[in-house]
């Protein structure tokens, strides 16, 4: 049991010990609670990831349940995303459950609250409310209508359910403690007036519950045994156990609320309101361009379930919020694309290099592992002949000896092929050189197992024929800000942060075994990254996203600068 303890998290501690004490495993039951006014984040993942871990940890039921109580924000559109990528991480949920089902039923207890005396309708105007609620050091100070009678404040509660009063023109108050130390506890709203249709009760309700009487009396309904909330629900709490300790019956099971830090993700931001911001000034061009923290955009982008899953895994559950450098997610999504994509050549900076002693009008089909690290993947051929593309960066006139690729008089090794030699090249009238000619050596061919074949060169490069390349429209992201925390700062905007240069789009050159390509199949552009299929490809244009490049060039600038 030893290394089995020390290995779980302070949460799974937590429902260990409630175990140990009386709680029953069948009881067991958790929820992912997202409020659908916006698409899900990486930030989100980390909360999937935990209750739905939770439920195949402990083989316990886990509820997709909306916290839809905004009829302002919220839209049917949200509430499609957020299942599809729950669904897309792996994940299938128990039951699906809206805080909307219960309106009637945390209406009725809302009005047993007044019956008691416990509740109230407030009449006063928001500023009037915020300036009587006092401050942490000082109490806050009594509404002029908390003791009204429960007969008056049953027939306002009405009106304002029938929609009898305008937006703003009563507000139901819990009546708790105006001196208490927790501000939350002094006398928090639990209704509203809204004049909104909402995207599931249409025009059915004219009030609509706060999140704190909703949240808890929701688990309550749905026998949630653990609430897991991030950190900023701390002081929620309180709250949540005042609210249950009217109601709860004590034969049934009681929520228990506790809370996980938030993990931010370095050079971006996860706030829906910033990120729906973005979308609506143009930065990004919606909710799932692939520069995006959302699930949505990492999918598009080309990530996998499992590397996010894997991510989170890594960063863990903690008590307290730090930023995670998003290397590690970028390491995740390297580390798993390694292993499954498909190795292809292309070229995004296009080079054209002549073999001339190669025969004009020749081609022959060579063959190219799919994958080195899996045999099963098998293998492709593709098409050589005397004109190739190669990288610009590939060849230089004059290089130093720790130069590995193509320079005058050197010889490097074409990936599947041969050994060629640089004699001359072309340059234009700006002395940009446009185009290198070489020869081969015809008995040096990959795997043909003669004794030139076998001889060592320092350089392979990839490439692509001329004749036989797809030119396709090839889309480089970056890191959508250059600073590593972007809305910390207090004498700047996040938005002074963008990068510029988060995303170009270029013409590429590519292998034609690329052609029958599909909407997000992922490969690995040999020597160049990791690349996949966007969803605004149709069969006769290919568009590539690349979702990561081979190696981490951040770092390296960050250690320059």
């Amino acid at each position: 049991m030893g290394e089995e303890e020390r290995s779980l998290n302070f949460i799974e501690h937590i429902v260990e010990e409630d175990l140990r004490e009386g709680y029953v495993k069948n009881d067991l039951r958790f929820r992912f609670p997202p409020e659908p006014n916006g698409y899900l984040h990486i930030g989100h993942a980390s909360s999937i990831c935990l209750n739905f871990g939770l439920g195949l940890r402990y083989n316990a039921p886990v509820n997709l349940r909306f916290d839809d109580t905004n009829p302002a924000k919220e839209e049917k559109e949200y509430v499609d995303a957020i299942k599809k990528d729950v669904e897309w991480l792996g994940y299938q949920w128990d039951t699906e459950c809206y805080a909307s089902d219960y309106f009637q039923q945390l209406y009725d207890w809302a009005v047993e609250l007044i019956r008691q005396g416990k509740a109230y309708v407030d009449s006063q105007s928001s500023e009037d409310m915020a300036e009587q609620k006092g401050t942490p050091t000082e109490p806050g100070k009594e509404s002029p209508f908390r003791n009204r009678s429960v007969e008056e404040n049953l027939k306002l509660f009405e009106g304002m359910k029938n929609g009898d009063f305008d937006e703003g023109t009563h507000v139901l108050r819990a009546k708790i403690d105006m001196a208490s130390s927790n501000m939350l506890m002094r006398d928090p709203i639990m209704y509203r007036i809204l004049h909104r249709p909402h995207h599931r009760t249409n025009t059915d309700w004219c009030i609509y519950p706060m999140y704190d009487w909703t949240h808890g009396e929701s688990d309550y309904i749905e026998q949630v045994s653990h609430s897991l909330c991030t950190l900023e629900f701390l002081p929620h709490r309180e709250l949540y156990n005042w609210f249950l300790d009217q109601l709860v019956d004590s034969k049934k099971l009681r929520p228990k609320q506790r809370e996980f830090a938030r993990r931010n993700l370095s050079h971006t931001v996860v706030s829906k309101r910033k990120l729906l911001q973005l979308v609506e000034s143009g930065v990004v061009n919606g909710w799932d361009d692939p520069r995006m923290p959302t699930i949505s955009g990492l999918r598009r982008r080309g990530y996998t379930p499992e590397s996010i899953r894997n991510f989170a895994d890594t960063i863990g559950i903690a008590k307290r919020e730090n930023i995670v450098d998003v290397s590690l997610l970028e390491f995740h999504v390297r580390e798993h694309l390694n292993k499954i994509a498909p190795r292809v050549m292309a070229v995004l900076n296009p080079l054209k290099l002549v073999i001339t002693n190669y025969e004009e009008g020749k081609e022959e089909w060579l063959d190219a592992e799919n994958n080195p690290g899996d045999e099963a993947a098998g293998s492709r051929k593709v098409p050589f002949s005397r004109e190739l593309y190669i990288e610009q960066e590939d060849f230089r006139e004059e290089a130093n000896r720790k130069f590995f690729r193509l320079k005058l008089g050197g010889e490097v090794r074409l990936k599947n092929g041969y050994i060629i030699k640089a004699e001359s090249c072309t340059k234009a009238d700006d002395g940009n050189i446009i185009e290198v000619q070489c020869t081969y050596d015809p008995k040096s061919k990959s795997g043909s197992g003669t004794e030139e074949s076998l001889r060592k060169v320092k350089g392979t490069l990839h490439w692509v024929s001329i004749a036989h390349a797809i030119p396709t429209e090839v889309r480089l992201y970056d890191r959508l800000f250059t600073d590593e925390s972007p809305d910390t700062h207090k004498d700047k905007d996040f938005m002074d942060f963008v990068n510029p240069d988060s995303l170009k789009k270029i013409t590429g050159y590519l292998e034609p075994s690329l052609k029958n390509a599909k909407i997000g199949d992922r490969f690995q552009f040999q020597r160049l990254g990791y690349f996949n299929v966007d969803t605004d490809s149709t069969s006769e244009n290919l568009i590539f996203n690349r979702t990561v490049t081979l190696r981490d060039t951040w770092a390296k600038l960050e250690q320059k600068s």
